[in-house]
C-alpha cells in the first residue's frame, strides 16, 4: 500500500551574504510547500559560502549556536508557517573553540527535534575542514518527524558506509545528505555512492550539492542533486549541473518494507562476525 511523502530539496548558488541566502531558501521552501511538500532539506552550511576552500580565522564569523542561533530560530518560524519538516545545515558554535558542521532538524510545527554533527572531517586541497570543525560526537540520530523517521549524513560522511548503516538500524526512512562537492574531485562518485547506500540500507536518500563557483576558491560545485529510492533508482530527474533548482518528488515509503522483505539484507547481517572491523 502506498505511503506517499512529498519531499523537497534545494541546490543553490551563493548570493554573497547570509541575509539574502536565507531569504532565497525561505522563498524556495514556500514554493515547495505550495506544491504540497511536507519535508525539505538544504545544502551543507546553506547560509554561508563554502569557506573551507581556505584556512582563515575570519570565517569563524559564520558560526552560530544550535538551536538558539538566529538561523535555526528563523527556520523554526518557517516550519510553522509552511507546515514542513526542515533539515537546516549550519556552522555550529557550541562554545569558544568548539565548532561543528551541523544540521538541525525541525518538525512541521516548528519544534526543534535535535541535531546531527558531521563525523568525518576532510582535510585536502579545497576542503580544509579540520581547520574549522571538530568531529561529530552525537552519534547518528534518527528523528521522529511529521513525515516519518528522518536522518542526516553530511557530505564527506557519504564515503563511509558505517554511518549509513547506523541510520538504517535506527529505523531511518529518509536520509538527507547535504553536501558541497566539486566537479574535478568527485563527480564520477556522486551518482554511484548514494544510490549504493540506498540499496545497501534500504531507505530513501536526498543527495544535495551546491552549484556554481564561489568567492573563496575555484571549486566548481556541480549540483545534480536528486532523490534515490531503496532500489537505487532516481526518483524523477537529477537536477542541473549548472543552475540552482528546487526539486519536489513523491517518495513511496511503502517501498521500504517491500524491498526489505524481498532482499532481506537486515535479516542476513552478521554483526557477530564483524567485531574485527573495529577491534582488529
Amino acid at each position: 500500500m502506498a505511503n506517499l511523502v512529498r519531499a523537497a530539496l534545494v541546490q543553490a548558488t551563493w548570493t554573497g551574504d547570509t541575509e539574502s541566502m536565507i531569504a532565497k531558501h525561505e522563498e524556495y521552501a514556500r514554493q515547495a510547500a505550495a506544491q504540497g511538500a511536507k519535508v525539505i532539506g538544504f545544502q551543507e552550511v546553506f547560509n554561508a559560502p563554502y569557506f573551507c576552500q581556505v584556512q582563515e580565522a575570519e570565517h569563524y564569523r559564520w558560526a552560530e549556536p544550535v538551536p538558539d542561533g538566529p538561523t535555526v530560530q528563523r527556520m523554526r518560524e518557517l516550519a510553522r508557517e509552511t507546515g514542513m519538516v526542515i533539515v537546516v545545515p549550519v556552522f555550529e558554535l557550541e562554545q569558544s573553540g568548539f565548532y561543528y558542521n551541523t544540521a538541525a532538524v525541525i518538525d512541521a510545527d516548528g519544534s526543534y527535534l535535535g541535531k546531527y554533527r558531521k563525523h568525518h572531517i576532510p582535510q585536502v586541497k579545497g576542503f580544509w575542514e579540520k581547520y574549522y570543525f571538530k568531529p561529530g560526537n552525537v552519534g547518528w540520530p534518527v528523528f521522529d518527524t511529521a513525515v516519518g523517521r528522518v536522518g542526516v549524513y553530511i557530505c564527506y560522511d557519504r564515503h563511509f558506509p558505517e554511518g549509513w548503516r547506523a541510520l538504517g538500524l535506527a529505523g531511518a526512512q529518509l536520509v538527507y545528505n547535504p553536501s558541497a562537492t566539486s566537479r574535478g574531485l568527485s563527480a564520477y562518485l556522486w551518482q554511484l555512492e548514494q544510490p549504493a547506500a540506498a540499496v545497501a540500507n534500504e531507505y530513501f536518500i536526498a543527495a544535495i550539492n551546491r552549484v556554481g563557483t564561489e568567492e573563496y576558491g575555484d571549486n566548481d560545485f556541480y549540483g545534480t542533486s536528486y532523490f534515490v529510492d531503496p532500489r537505487g533508482q532516481f526518483v524523477g530527474d537529477v537536477a542541473s549541473d549548472k543552475e540552482e533548482e528546487l526539486i519536489v518528488r513523491d517518495l513511496d515509503f511503502g517501498l521500504i518494507d517491500e524491498v526489505r522483505q524481498q532482499w532481506a539484507f537486515y535479516r542476513d547481517r552478521r554483526p557477530d562476525a564483524y567485531e574485527g572491523l573495529v577491534n582488529p
